[in-house]
């Protein structure tokens, strides 16, 4: 249920809106703070203005960027993680190009020499010996795919697939202890890899416009659209934002882990995480003030969760400073990622998602 707080007078309805059928099509992963249910409040109020184009600045999962591009807006993403930029690249800068079957023949070859950095860096940690060995095999074969965007597409589907096949679909931990036996941790590696190639190739449509992905910094992107849609890391004292310590394993893989610190001292194997204004509240204020008057030209969306700070309040004043008429609407909602999963049912893990709209 919505309701709607008022900063100003009441001018936005706060009405979520059905969304086409294309954006069923987009290969849904457990992604850490993922919108995927409740993109269609956001296109609700999105939906109340007129606009050609769209900066999603924060992508993550992508699934935003793609539900801007099936309303046929022109869609500039951007995320400071490169497997999240690449999902983009696959499926929303990615208009006609799909992976044959002629193109899973070069990736499938087992008889191309193998660095074996994942059976060798990462045994027995997040994946059985045959699991980590088809990884190698994929990424030694990748430089024989002369198109970039293939590439991607593949990339794409092997990191959907690493997360499927992971218990939580993160890499916190080590090891099995999670395994509960349902059917995407019986499959083996390359049968969940060759769904997620189906699922990533049914994705891809052409929406008419020129879309395009970065792989950048939010503070510094040099774009600008109609609307810009904000969906940053949020800050909280009671639990941490971290990103590449969840996702560290499919970063570094599209990163083939080049240039980044690899941690080897960790159980983990992880890599130094990326700096970010948004691990203290001091920042994330001055972020979201950057941000804001950079942007300020813009229409201005953000999703929000009631459990960060800046609290609702500041994060009113911050937009009126840039926008004359400032709304927020509320949606009610649950958490459930990664290693949060236990906590389903708890009222600690209830949240109200806010939507900052500034016009």
């Amino acid at each position: 249920m919505l309701k709607l707080i008022q900063a100003d007078d009441k001018k936005i309805s706060p009405e979520p809106v059905q969304l086409p059928e294309q954006i069923n099509k987009f290969p849904s992963t457990r992604f850490m703070g993922s919108k995927e249910k409740l993109i269609e409040h956001i296109w609700g109020v999105a939906s109340q203005f007129n606009f050609d184009s769209v900066l999603d600045l924060f992508s993550g999962s992508g699934v935003v960027s793609y539900m801007f591009k099936a309303q046929n807006k022109q869609v500039l993403s951007n995320d400071y993680m490169a497997f999240s930029a690449d999902i983009t690249k696959a499926m929303v800068e990615n208009n006609n190009v799909t992976i044959s079957n002629k193109d899973l023949k070069i990736i499938l070859n087992e008889n191309t020499p193998t660095d074996n950095f994942v059976s060798e860096t990462f045994k027995e940690l997040y994946f059985y010996d045959d699991d980590n060995a088809f990884i190698d095999m994929v990424r030694a074969n990748l430089k024989y795919l002369e198109d970039e965007t293939k590439k991607s597409l593949i990339l794409s589907a092997l990191v959907r697939a690493c997360l499927k096949k992971r218990p939580r679909g993160i890499f916190t931990y080590t090891g099995h202890r999670y395994d509960d036996g349902r059917k995407d941790l019986r499959l083996s590696l390359k049968e969940q890899f060759l769904v997620a190639v189906e699922a990533v190739n049914k994705a891809v449509f052409d929406n008419g416009k020129n879309n395009f992905s970065f792989h950048g910094d939010a503070m510094t992107l040099d774009q600008q659209a109609d609307l810009v849609y904000m969906d940053p890391p949020y800050y909280s004292p009671l639990s941490d934002n971290e990103y590449v310590r969840r996702y560290h394993f499919v970063e570094g893989l599209v990163r083939n882990w080049e240039g980044v610190e690899m941690q080897w001292h960790t159980k983990t194997k992880k890599f130094k995480s990326y700096p970010t204004p948004f691990k203290t509240e001091k920042g994330a204020y001055e972020a979201f003030d950057n941000l804001f008057k950079r942007h300020q030209n813009s229409i201005l969306l953000v999703s929000y969760s009631s459990n960060s700070l800046p609290n609702k309040e500041d994060m009113v004043d911050l937009m009126k400073k840039y926008k004359n008429i400032v709304e927020v609407i509320s949606v009610n909602h649950k958490y459930s990622f990664g290693n949060q999963g236990h906590k389903v049912g708890n009222n600690k893990n209830k949240v109200e998602e806010y939507l900052f709209v500034g016009y």
